[in-house]
């Protein structure tokens, strides 16, 4: 950088269901601004951008749903799979898992790829990986013969075993770009060289599903942004360049919510002054809520499940609800009040926005209740507005179904939006064998805050981190964010015979090494850690330790005494004695990134009164509303304090402060809020 010379300015973008985010800093200021998602969506993206001014040597990160999108709407490419002969309903046959315990009729959605672009090709490889029969190249040719008559957009190739022996793979897709040269092509062998079939057939086939997607868009986005670098939001919480995110699409399904709980947790350790916050995320958007708990760092796992569909891949360990601001109230065929899953979106949007929603959502509920207002709504900007009328003639419908009055609906809306979001945080916590009490809850996203206390109640939490800005904190986390690649090799052997000999574990983490630093190539060599995916001989799951580098037969024991420390603490139980195997070996590579600095305040002198904006009446029960004060949260300074019921208005949301609760500012600007002492 040329001496005098500012530093560019960094901006992170997070594209949502129903708003775009964008928080921008320059020289120490942070701005943030929010756009509503647009059906094309770098249109919304650039458009943010230039609303913002933000310079063209700006940094940009990046988390974006075109995957999910992809996933969720069932609008991806025309995708065929080839597969070893008599395999090819692998991807149809699936596991025997009954989501729903107790339904007499089990519904799974369809296969991405339907029966007549399920390919097969002569050739098998034995568990080991040596070959059986030789690949008939001649039934390959073949089949790229049909892929064109099928009109194919992407391609997907699983062979049994190929995770121990690419060869065959490799070849395949050979004879096939002779043919089809610009047809994309995903093998599993690069893509996910890990055992269990079914798994690794869906999720290289929801690669190639995603990929020609999300590549046009990121090409389209990067032409757009001119000299603007862009880094991307992978699922596992760290950024990747352009081209390695086009790639390997299906690494961005997690993209948006993976940048929440990072900015959350990069936050959670400056407020807390601690490198190991025990927090609990909450992130409410207009769609749906997501959830983890940080257990003193950031929660990954290899294994999730999207638009249900199994996804082998490395991602933040989030639970997601179809639980948001635009969640729609209906009354079922019993009689019974249901929010959610299904959303208004952005378009037609919750019927206060008066876009020709009529339907009740959370949002409208909100209105009613006077815990939003139109006046203070997105800074109160002219281009949006709530109309109070239209949300409250949508819950008097739903009320008048439940012979209930508008407000009493509203109640009601919010209690069974929040009982599923308690569900949620459940499960990240007590269901996995951690107490709610002992970690501090963080709300974030648009509607988050609002209803932050009552699930701290639910769960006795009693201590709450409000970000200064919580409905752009995702955005935000995308900034904290490192760059990383992940890399896994199967291993299946014994811990014992490893830790005899760890020659097998040194030489595929050299490979696996060499592939992470060719995703990395650009700046400094990335730090290296490693992890192993450990299970009991005979068990069918297995649970991720950590791996000392270098790797030496000492470190393989030690992680084996980990494994048996995490498998009491997930299941209260451990068996020392018996013999562990490991199944997977993990490398990952981080080049950290560069954290923006948040500046601290001195104490204030300035009175609260400053920050009042008067009085408004809101519903926090079925009797009648109270009239609480509210204040403007831009001009909350560190050291002022107040008791609720309160109501604390900002650009990006609205937080609503119940009585029993204390809110006082930090010197992060952050609302620390903790229950009252009885």
């Amino acid at each position: 950088m040329p001496a005098g010379s500012s530093p560019p300015s960094l901006v992170g973008v997070d594209v949502g269901g129903t708003f775009t985010d964008f928080v921008q800093l320059v020289d120490g200021t942070l701005t943030v601004h929010k756009e509503a998602t647009t059906p094309v969506q770098h249109d919304g993206v650039v458009h943010g951008l230039d609303r913002l001014g933000v310079a063209m040597d700006a940094q940009i990160a990046h988390g974006t749903t075109a995957a999910t999108n992809a996933l969720l709407e069932r609008n991806g490419a025309r995708t065929a799979l080839l597969t070893t002969r008599g395999f090819a309903d692998v991807l149809a046959i699936g596991r025997q898992n009954r989501p729903r315990l107790y339904r007499l009729t089990q519904e799974r959605p369809p296969p991405l790829v339907p029966a007549a672009r399920r390919l097969e090709a002569p050739e098998r490889l034995a568990a080991d990986g040596t070959v059986l029969t030789p690949l008939d190249e001649d039934a390959v040719r073949a089949v790229a013969d049909a892929l064109a008559d099928q009109d194919v957009e992407s391609l997907a190739i699983v062979f049994l075993f190929a995770f121990q022996n690419p060869t065959h793979e490799r070849r395949a897709a050979e004879i096939i770009r002779e043919r089809r040269p610009d047809l994309p092509i995903t093998l599993s062998s690069a893509l996910l060289p890990e055992h269990r079939e079914y798994e690794r057939t869906a999720t290289t086939v929801i690669n190639a599903y995603v990929q020609p997607i999300v590549s046009r868009y990121l090409h389209r986005l990067n032409a757009a942004l001119g000299e603007r670098a862009v880094r991307v939001m992978q699922s596992n919480g760290g950024t990747i360049g352009l081209q390695p995110a086009a790639d390997e699409a299906a690494r961005l399904v997690l993209s948006g919510p993976a940048g929440g709980v990072v900015g959350a947790f990069g936050l959670a350790r400056r407020v807390l002054d601690t490198d190991a916050p025990q927090l609990m995320t909450l992130d409410m958007g207009g769609t749906s809520t997501d959830v983890a708990l940080c257990d003193g760092a950031i929660p990954r796992t290899a294994e999730h499940t999207i638009a249900g569909l199994p996804l082998r891949l490395p991602t933040v360990d989030i639970h997601t609800v179809g639980a948001g601001g635009g969640s729609i109230a209906r009354v079922d065929a019993g009689g019974s009040l249901r929010v959610g899953p299904e959303s208004a979106g952005a378009a037609p949007g919750p019927a206060c926005y008066g876009q020709g929603g009529t339907r009740p959502t959370v949002t409208d509920a909100h209105l009613v209740l006077g815990r939003l207002h139109p006046d203070h709504f997105l800074g109160g900007e002219a281009d949006v507005s709530l109309d109070p009328d239209a949300a409250r003639e949508a819950l008097g419908t739903l009320g008048g179904a439940l012979g209930l009055s508008a407000e009493a609906a509203a109640l009601g809306v919010l209690r069974v939006a929040n009982a599923t979001m308690e569900r949620a945080l459940r499960r990240v916590s007590v269901e996995r064998g951690h107490d709610p009490r002992e970690h501090v809850l963080m709300p974030f996203g648009g509607a988050g805050p609002l209803h932050a206390c009552a699930l701290a109640d639910a769960l006795g939490i009693q201590r709450i981190l409000l970000p200064p800005t919580p409905g752009v904190l995702s955005a935000l986390g995308l900034l904290m964010a490192d760059v990383v690649s992940d890399a896994a090799q199967a291993i299946l052997h014994p811990a014992a015979a490893l830790r005899d000999d760890p020659a097998p574990l040194v030489e595929t983490a050299e490979a696996l090494a060499a592939t992470i630093r060719a995703t990395l190539q650009e700046g400094p060599p990335p730090a290296l850690s490693a992890e192993l995916d450990a299970r009991y001989a005979g068990q069918s799951y297995e649970l991720t330790v950590p791996l000392d580098l270098p790797i030496t037969g000492a470190g393989v024991a030690k992680a084996a005494t980990r494994f048996h420390a995490a498998h009491r603490q997930r299941y209260g139980h451990a068996l020392p004695d018996e013999p562990v195997e490991v199944v997977t070996l993990r490398l990952r590579g981080t080049r950290p990134g560069t954290p923006p600095h948040l500046p601290r305040e001195p104490h204030t002198e300035t009175p609260l009164d400053t920050a009042r904006l008067g009085t408004h009446p809101i519903w926090f029960g079925a009797d009648a509303p109270t009239d609480t004060p509210c204040y403007d949260r831009t001009a909350l300074h560190h050291g002022h304090a107040f008791d609720g019921p309160a109501a604390v208005y900002q650009y990006d949301t609205t937080f609503v402060l119940p009585a029993g609760w204390h809110a006082r500012v930090d010197a992060w600007r952050t609302l620390q809020i903790e229950t009252l002492d009885d």
